[in-house]
């Protein structure tokens, strides 16, 4: 499992004109089920997703093709977790972790 910041870099001014394209891009990850969760960092930092059912460099490869890291809209990171401990109504993220 891993979750991914988008923190906005050096060309943050035109997020607007990439916006289309990355959520469509997001689309696709949430259809394909790699994506779990997206969302904002506070005060305009940027974003998050966690993302699982994915391999670390399947992944990156993902995230290379997203339409604001590309035009350097954001500057990914990429922080890998092994669920040792999850709320039962989390169980399936330990489950997709040890498969």
């Amino acid at each position: 499992m891993f979750v991914v910041l988008l923190r906005f870099g050096p060309h943050k001014d035109l997020a607007a004109q990439h916006m289309p394209a990355h959520k469509a891009w997001l689309h696709q990850g949430f259809d394909e089920g790699v994506f779990l969760l997206a969302g904002s960092l506070p005060a305009g930092g940027g974003g998050a997703i966690l993302a699982a059912h994915s391999t670390a460099e399947a992944l990156q490869a993902r995230i290379a093709q997203d339409p604001f890291v590309a035009a350097g809209v954001v500057t990914p990171e990429t922080i890998a977790i092994t669920p040792g401990r999850t709320d039962p109504r989390l169980a399936f993220l330990a489950e997709a972790a040890a498969a």
